[in-house]
C-alpha cells in the first residue's frame, strides 16, 4: 500500500508519461498519411521517427544533470512544457525539413521527462514495491498511445487527411496544462534533499563520476540493456501502424482496432512485468520478456498468418515488447548512488535510446532490399538479443535501499 505522497507522485509521473507517449505516437499514426501527402520515402519517414528519439538522448542527459543539481520535480515540469509545445508547433509544418526540426526539438523534452520522472519515482517509492510501482507508472505509455490511436480514429473519420494530421498535433498541447496542474504540489524526495544538504560544504559532484570505476561498469551494462529494450520497442511502435495499413491493407478504422489490441497487451505487459520484477528479480524478468518478445515478433511478421491471427497475436506482441521496458526504471535507480543517480540513470537510458533509435530508420532503409515485415523482424530480434547479453553482466538489485550519500 502506497502512502499519500507516494500515490501523488505516482499519478503525476503516470500522467506525464501518458502525455509523453501520446505526443510521440501521434507521429506514428499519421506517418502513412504524411508519406502519401509529402511523397516521403520510407527512409525519410523512418528518419522522422528516429530524429525525436535520437535527440531525446541529449535531452535525457541534460535533464539528468539538471535533476541532480536543481531537483527532480522541477525538471519534470520543465520537460512537460517543452515537449508539449513542440508537439503543437509540429502541426504548422509544411514539409519534411520543418517537421524534422520540430520533432527533434520535441525529443529534448521527451527524453528529459523520463530521466526526471523515473528517478523521482525510484527515490520516493518504498524499496519493497519499487519495481512494481516504477514499472506500473510506465503503463501510462500504453494509455497515451491508446489516446493517440483513439484520436487518430476519430479525427480521421471526420476530417480530410490533409487537415486531420495537423489537428492531431494541435491536440497535444491542451492536456499538458492538466498534467502540470497534477504536478504542481510534487515535492523533491527526502533522500535527494538530505544528500543535497550533506553536500553543501563539500566539493560538488561531477557528471564525469559515472564514467569512472566502479560506476562505469553500471553505465555500460545499463546502456546496453536500454539499447536492446528500446531498439526493439521503437521498431514496433514506429512501424506497426504502417505495416498494418500498407502491408496488411487495413482501413483506418481496422488499423485502430488492431492497434488497440496491441496497446491493451502493452498495458498489461507493463503492469505484470513490474510485479514480476519484484517477485522474480530484475534479471529473470528481463530474460523471460526478451526471449518471449523475440519469438512473438518472429511469428507475427515472418509467418503467413491470417488477419484474425494477427489481431489476436497483437496482444502478446504488445505484452512482451513493453514488459522488457517495465523493469528498467527501478533497476537503473538501484545501480547508482543518490548524488549522481539522475545523471547515471538519465545517461544510461538515453544512451540506449539514442543508439536504439537508429532501428526505426534502419527498418526504412533496409526495407528497400527486403519486405517490410522481414526488416521489422530483423531489427527487433537483433535488439532483443542485446538485452540477453546485458543481463549476463547485470547485478541483481531487487530490494536495495536507496540511501543518502556524499
Amino acid at each position: 500500500m502506497m502512502s499519500s505522497r507516494e500515490r501523488q507522485t505516482f499519478w503525476a509521473c503516470f500522467a506525464g508519461w501518458a502525455l509523453d507517449a501520446m505526443d510521440v505516437q501521434i507521429y506514428a499514426v499519421v506517418m502513412p498519411t504524411l508519406i502519401g501527402l509529402w511523397a516521403l520515402s520510407r527512409g525519410q519517414a523512418g528518419m522522422l521517427g528516429t530524429a525525436a528519439l535520437l535527440v531525446s538522448s541529449l535531452g535525457g542527459w541534460i535533464a539528468g544533470v539538471l535533476a541532480d543539481r536543481i531537483g527532480r520535480a522541477k525538471v519534470l515540469r520543465i520537460t512537460i512544457i517543452w515537449f508539449a509545445t513542440f508537439t503543437f508547433l509540429s502541426g504548422f509544418t509544411h514539409n519534411y525539413t520543418e517537421l524534422l526540426v520540430t520533432r527533434s526539438l520535441q525529443g529534448l523534452g521527451f527524453g528529459g521527462e523520463w530521466a526526471a520522472g523515473a528517478v523521482l519515482m525510484g527515490e520516493v517509492i518504498d524499496k519493497r514495491i519499487r519495481g512494481r510501482a516504477v514499472g506500473s507508472v510506465q503503463s501510462g505509455w500504453s494509455v497515451g498511445y491508446g489516446a493517440a490511436v483513439l484520436l487518430f480514429t476519430i479525427v480521421f473519420s471526420f476530417a480530410a487527411p490533409a487537415q486531420a494530421w495537423r489537428i492531431l498535433f494541435f491536440i497535444g498541447l491542451p492536456p499538458a496544462l492538466f498534467v502540470l496542474w497534477i504536478c504542481r504540489n510534487i515535492e523533491e524526495p527526502d533522500v535527494f534533499k538530505n544528500t543535497q544538504a550533506a553536500l553543501v560544504n563539500k566539493p560538488s559532484h561531477s557528471f564525469a563520476e559515472i564514467f569512472r570505476p566502479p560506476l562505469l561498469r553500471s553505465v555500460v551494462v545499463a546502456s546496453l540493456l536500454a539499447t536492446g529494450a528500446l531498439g526493439g520497442n521503437y521498431t514496433i511502435l514506429t512501424w506497426l501502424p504502417t505495416y498494418l495499413k500498407t502491408v496488411r491493407g487495413l482501413s483506418v478504422l481496422n488499423t485502430g482496432g488492431y492497434l488497440a489490441v496491441n496497446i491493451l497487451g502493452s498495458f498489461f505487459g507493463y503492469v505484470v512485468s513490474a510485479h514480476l520484477s519484484d517477485w522474480l528479480g530484475r534479471r529473470r524478468t528481463f530474460i523471460i520478456t526478451s526471449l518471449s518478445a523475440a519469438a512473438t515478433i518472429a511469428l507475427y511478421t515472418l509467418f503467413p498468418l491470417g488477419r484474425t491471427a494477427i489481431l489476436l497475436l497483437g496482444f502478446p506482441l504488445g505484452f512482451f515488447q513493453s514488459g522488457i521496458v517495465s523493469g528498467i526504471g527501478a533497476t537503473f535507480a538501484e545501480l547508482f548512488p543518490t548524488r549522481v543517480r539522475a545523471s547515471g540513470q538519465g545517461f544510461s537510458y538515453n544512451a540506449g535510446r539514442g543508439i536504439g533509435s537508429a532501428m526505426p530508420a534502419l527498418v526504412g532503409y533496409i526495407s528497400v532490399a527486403m519486405p517490410l515485415a522481414r526488416a521489422i523482424s530483423v531489427c527487433a530480434i537483433s535488439s532483443y538479443s542485446l538485452v540477453l547479453i546485458a543481463t549476463v553482466f547485470l547485478r541483481e538489485t531487487r530490494g536495495k535501499e536507496l540511501e543518502s550519500d556524499v
